[in-house]
């Protein structure tokens, strides 16, 4: 007997624990067009009520996942790797980390996403480069993999269509912050391109979209379980978020940056433990590594060698980019036509800042999106962000703002001095690595 829709709704509604058969009907109902908006509508506020076990959580990954396309790397005979972030402020980290990761041996089909809210997208910042293509061909796509050892692209339309559909509808029911959702929409999108392992970035602090402690080992160790549960070795870090993670927020300002640190220039920075941490933690899962020492020491050969700069240069060219962009950066890369300084407030230590409020600055610099269908600025965000705990002088640049004419610049400038607490004494060293699930 075929599976009525509202039998399922009416089930999980009453708290009942769904079959895979009945999440596997409903999810393909759902990427068919046989089920509603309103059928789609009320089983997403029927799993945000009652939740998902891990088992259901598992079969709705998997049903999410087999709505579309599937990628198979298998004849490439390497480890396919990957590793996602739940977002933050000054996040650059996978324009590193795919690069850094291939040169080691793995392949790394990443597909990203754009800018949510305050956060910056991975896919947003690679088209500040003239030329890069973020939806490629699936041949091309395959190619450039395995020439290169990674590709960035975005989600094609035959990858998960189910999740597209149902995100949509979440975003609009006030039913995106279902840790069971989230981690369904997450995971199917990596599980489609065919990954053997996986690491999670899942952010905390008030950057983040997760800014308790206990609902973000909540989230993060939901994403392990699952993905563990539908084949894929997982394990994720909660890395810290109260402050932006690079020195700059804003997208060609975050290339930038990614090209500095691929050139050795960001050694002992924040940014390069998360990076090298990251690296470390996917080598080792791909079994490259004996373990994360060696993975780590494997990582930063590649990068002092310069070969993950090198990959990063072919990957651009490779996706429709300039040919010598990593030799001259400043001859593609927008710059916008005013640069002011955002002045101390005061003499003492950066105590500590308003993250979010610091994403949402570039934004009314016109770097982000209030609506879906605005047109970015990739010449403007924030640049030279001083981490907390720096010593500084009243009238000190603390950063830069990088806008579209001076006025704008000047008056995001003074928005953003007050965003920033100055103390007498510096504070406690935060890690920027706080926990480790696997």
């Amino acid at each position: 007997m075929a599976m009525l829709p509202q039998e399922v709704i009416r089930k999980k509604r009453d708290g009942g624990r769904l079959v895979p058969a009945e999440i596997a009907g409903f999810i393909e109902g759902l990427a068919d067009g046989s089920i509603s908006e309103g059928q789609a509508a009320a089983f997403a506020m029927a799993v945000w009520f009652s939740g998902m076990s891990r088992d259901e959580c598992v079969a709705l990954t998997l049903a999410m996942r087999d709505s579309g396309e599937t990628l198979d790397w298998g004849e490439f005979g390497r480890p396919v790797v990957d590793k996602h972030s739940t977002g933050g402020v000054g996040d650059n980290v996978s324009l590193m980390l795919a690069p850094i990761v291939a040169a080691c041996g793995p392949v790394v089909p990443m597909i990203s996403g754009r800018g949510l809210g305050h956060t910056g997208g991975t896919l947003d910042k690679l088209e500040s480069i003239p030329g890069y293509n973020i939806q490629p061909s699936p041949e091309l796509f395959r190619r450039v993999v395995d020439e290169v050892g990674c590709a960035i692209i975005g989600q094609t339309a035959n990858l998960a269509p189910a999740d597209k559909r149902l995100y949509a509808i979440r975003d609009v029911t006030a039913t995106v912050d279902s840790v069971p959702l989230i981690t369904a929409s997450i995971l199917s999108k990596k599980l489609a391109a065919g990954l053997q392992s996986l690491v999670l970035d899942v952010k905390l602090g008030n950057g983040s979209f997760m800014t308790d402690p206990a609902e973000t080992e909540i989230l993060a160790r939901s994403l392990v379980e699952v993905a563990n549960g539908a084949g894929v070795r997982t394990s994720a870090l909660i890395t810290d978020m109260n402050e932006p993670l690079a020195d700059a927020a804003g997208n060609a300002l975050e290339v930038e940056n990614c090209l500095a640190y691929l050139s050795g220039k960001k050694a002992g920075t924040r940014l390069d433990r998360v990076v090298m941490a990251f690296a470390a933690e996917m080598l080792a899962a791909a079994g490259v590594s004996a373990h994360k020492a060696e993975g780590e020491a494997m990582a930063r050969r590649a990068l002092e060698s310069g070969e993950a700069l090198e990959r990063f240069g072919l990957m651009v060219h490779r996706l429709g980019g300039p040919a010598d962009f990593v030799e001259r950066p400043e001859a593609y890369l927008e710059r916008a036509p005013a640069i002011v300084p955002v002045a101390a407030a005061r003499d003492g230590y950066l105590a500590a800042c308003e993250t979010r409020e610091l994403g949402m600055a570039v934004i009314v610099l016109g770097g982000g999106r209030r609506r879906p269908d605005d047109r970015i600025d990739h010449r403007v965000g924030l640049a030279g962000l001083r981490p907390l705990r720096t010593k500084v002088e009243k009238g000190e640049p603390i950063a830069f703002v990088h806008g579209a004419d001076r006025d704008q610049a000047e008056a995001v400038a003074k928005r953003v001095a007050t965003l920033y607490a100055i103390a007498e004494e510096a504070p406690a060293q935060r890690p920027v690595i706080a926990s480790r699930l696997d």
